[in-house]
């Protein structure tokens, strides 16, 4: 048989095999395989619901406020988390960061076995699934996820008649362009005409702005930005238009957090979480995005229930027909009969790239709760990348001038309280606290409960401290890296051979493409292969949280290495625990749900603490030293304080040292305290010297005895160790490797 005859003979059995494989998939779906809608998803950055259909004074987006009078215009949509990288975490999961442990800004996450990227599932059912280009995941973008992830990803590269999922990620209005000056993008602004451009001194800024020429800029700049990205989003919808697919797409608009500016981006109130959500279902689709009331969904309509962003893969996946997998925490909210109302919706925040925090957050329709677990750590903590804006510079000159009044002054508070509550209606930009208002005491209680059961019933391991979380959940800095598929043969016939594919690895998925092939497209494995005379079978694996393995190839005449047993390393070791595993044996998220609402309690609560101080888990006692600091106020608590921190300075555990000196510095014992940082600055833990140059760069004078070991941290191997120490010797007024201290 000739080679081209070899190729024909294997891309018909290939295609045999794609087709049970699909039909397979689809068994227990409720939409046919002639109703599979296209879906195309077009992200936008740090925006909030800034639109001329969203009723935003001074917007000009004429493409969005067309597409919206096409559309369903979603006005109670929120972010799970107030910044690019954790927020992306949950949507391409469906799982809350905080439930798989990437809730960390720019984390090396290492999700549990489970955990798969919900595009995986609509490749199994024969779509075409493409990223153009961000995916930002906290985890390397596993290759099962897509068939095609770059800036040349489009549904125009997909085989004839198959069905697409396409995201399209515009970065125009990201933060980093509003202080831009960089020649193309100063040249594409230059091009908005007279009546696209917004004058700074219209601008109307909310109250907890400066009101000065700075922050008037930015604002306008940031306005021109979604301007030039309305453009953007005309264009592609322009493209869908000409391929003829417009009629058989649904089309999401939306932002991946709230605006890119100051005390939005990064936090939790609606500035940070609340965003535009938009979206086209064609004439022929309703029946599909409203099963049973078709006519509810009419164009130039509004929704008002709450949605989450846990909620956007379950519904994709629901959309296409596919059974949403019990792993997914979301809810679908569209292409199911009646969607269940959401009561409540929730947002976090940890660490922002250098800054620790956590904080937590529910919102139901019309009130906001938050609470600030950390509310020793100010909110104007320094972030590097945060300060490049000219409205945080502008702002923190004021601060410093003693020149802030109002709103504005609110965000340079030494400490944050406890519980914060806010009414969303009355107060939309969430500026007057009601915590301590009696008249809403139940409204507290009721948002208090809601959320400590949500971060029960999600297993919330944010209050982990990163430095053991870190070790728990890998050995090493690197993700591990899934085992090299193996082949074993099952049968041979005059067709070829019909071959098992596996990886040791639990919860891998396997890629696989014949080679050579009419088409040499990787395909999520399914079942035994069957491989025809001549040609190469190329297998891979692939898992969320871990690097992808390397290729391997088969074809007839190879003798098939044996598979190797499950819980098998690359390296032919045993595989780690998994950390879910670890977490449950030892009880730990348990009991620190007891120290959960300790400081709620207030001073009464501290004899607790001071017993928690000998708990084997170290984020216990973390914890417990936590709550002392932020309890032990009064003078006649001050003293039993330090003398129960003392000992912890030398604790097995580095997270409770580093917690202990801090603790002890601001208890006026920095003489016995700053050692301890300075050692700490030399563990072997980046998240542990962080920990320490932190501590030290926020004691002020106490931390010049330190000025050698920030110098050295100045080459240190973590990004964010460098920007604390730079900041440091700056506050010291020491610069440089050779200015002497």
């Amino acid at each position: 048989m000739s080679v081209r005859k070899h190729v024909r003979a294997a891309w018909g059995l290939l295609c045999a095999g794609l087709v049970l494989t699909v039909a397979a998939v689809r068994a227990g779906e409720r939409v046919g395989a002639s109703e599979r809608p296209n879906l195309l998803w077009i992200s936008v950055e740090d925006m909030s619901p800034d639109l001329g259909c969203y009723g935003a004074p001074g917007a000009v987006t004429p493409h969005l406020d067309r597409f919206a009078a096409q559309s369903m215009r979603f006005t109670h949509a929120f972010s799970n988390s107030p910044v690019c990288a954790p927020s992306r975490s949950t949507l391409i999961t469906g799982r809350y960061c905080t439930s798989i442990g990437t809730h960390q800004m720019r984390c090396q996450g290492a999700p549990p076995v489970g955990v798969r990227c919900f595009p995986e599932y609509l490749r199994e059912a024969g779509y075409y699934c493409t990223n153009n280009v961000k995916t930002d995941y906290q985890f390397p973008p596993p290759r099962a996820a897509w068939d095609e992830s770059s800036n040349r990803a489009h549904w125009r590269n997909r085989a004839p008649g198959q069905p697409f999922f396409a995201v399209f990620n515009i970065t125009t209005t990201h933060e980093s362009q509003v202080r831009s000056s960089a020649p193309e993008l100063l040249r594409r602004l230059a091009t908005l005409g007279p009546g696209e451009r917004h004058d700074p001194t219209r601008a109307v800024l909310p109250p907890y702005y400066p009101d000065t020429s700075a922050v008037r800029r930015d604002w306008a700049r940031n306005q021109d930005l979604i301007t030039l990205m309305d453009r953007e989003v005309g264009a592609l919808l322009a493209q869908l238009e000409h391929d003829g697919l417009a009629d058989n797409t649904i089309v999401w608009f939306w932002s991946d957090h709230g605006r890119g500016l100051p005390r939005a981006k990064r936090w939790v109130y609606d500035s940070g979480t609340h965003v535009p959500l938009i979206i086209r279902a064609p004439e022929r689709l309703r029946s599909i995005a409203s099963p049973g009331r078709p006519e509810d969904w009419h164009p130039g309509g509004t929704r008002n229930e709450l949605i989450s962003f846990v909620d956007f893969a379950p519904t994709v996946l629901s959309l296409a027909g596919i059974r949403v997998p019990r792993a997914m925490q979301g809810q679908p909210f569209l292409g199911v009969r009646s969607p269940k109302a959401r009561r409540y919706v929730y947002a976090h925040r940890d660490r922002m790239d250098e800054a620790p925090d956590l904080i937590r957050s529910v919102r139901d329709h019309r009130y906001r709760y938050i609470r600030n677990f950390m509310p020793h750590m100010p909110y104007s903590q320094d972030i590097a990348y945060m300060n490049e804006m000219p409205t945080m510079r502008e702002w923190r000159r004021l601060a410093a001038a003693g020149q802030l009044t109002g709103s504005a002054a609110l965000h340079f508070r030494p400490r944050k309280p406890v519980e914060e509550l806010f009414d969303c209606r009355a107060d939309p930009h969430q500026v007057r606290d009601l915590a301590q208002d009696p008249a809403h005491r139940v409204v507290l209680r009721r948002m208090r409960r809601a959320l400590g059961d949500w971060m029960a019933e999600t297993r919330d391991v944010g209050l982990i401290p990163e430095p053991e979380f870190d070790a728990l959940k890998r050995e090493g800095d690197e993700p591990a890296q899934a085992a090299t598929p193996t082949f074993a043969l099952l049968s041979t016939s005059e067709h070829g051979a019909r071959v098992r594919v596996t990886s040791a690895t639990p919860g891998a998925s396997v890629l696989w493409t014949l080679h050579p092939g009419a088409e040499a497209r990787w395909r999520l494995l399914s079942g035994p292969i069957q491989v025809a005379a001549g040609l190469r079978l190329r297998a891979q694996a692939s898992r969320t949280g871990f690097r992808d393995s390397p290729e391997a190839g088969w074809q007839a005449g190879d003798a098939p290495a044996p598979p190797r047993s499950a819980g098998v390393g690359e390296t032919g070791g045993p595989l780690r625990e998994e950390w879910p595993a670890a977490l449950a044996r030892s009880g730990v998220l348990r009991r620190l749900r007891e120290f959960r609402d300790l400081d709620v309690e207030g001073a009464s609560a501290l004899s607790r603490c001071y017993s928690a101080l000998r708990d084997p888990e170290a984020p216990v006692r973390y914890w417990a030293v936590v709550r002392i600091h932020t309890l032990a106020e009064g003078d006649d608590a001050r003293q039993p304080a330090r003398t129960a921190l003392r000992p912890l300075l030398s604790d097995g555990a580095a997270v409770v040292r580093i917690a202990a000196a801090r603790a002890l510095c601001d208890l006026g014992e920095g003489a016995a305290a700053v050692p301890v940082l300075v050692k700490e600055m030399r563990n072997p833990s980046d998240s542990a010297r962080l920990h320490a140059a932190l501590v030290l760069g926020g004691i002020g004078e106490q931390a010049r005895p330190a000025i050698s070991q920030f110098r050295g941290g100045l080459r240190d191997r973590s990004e964010y160790v460098k920007r604390v120490c730079e900041s440091a010797l700056r506050r010291l007024g020491v610069t440089g490797e050779n200015t002497t201290g």
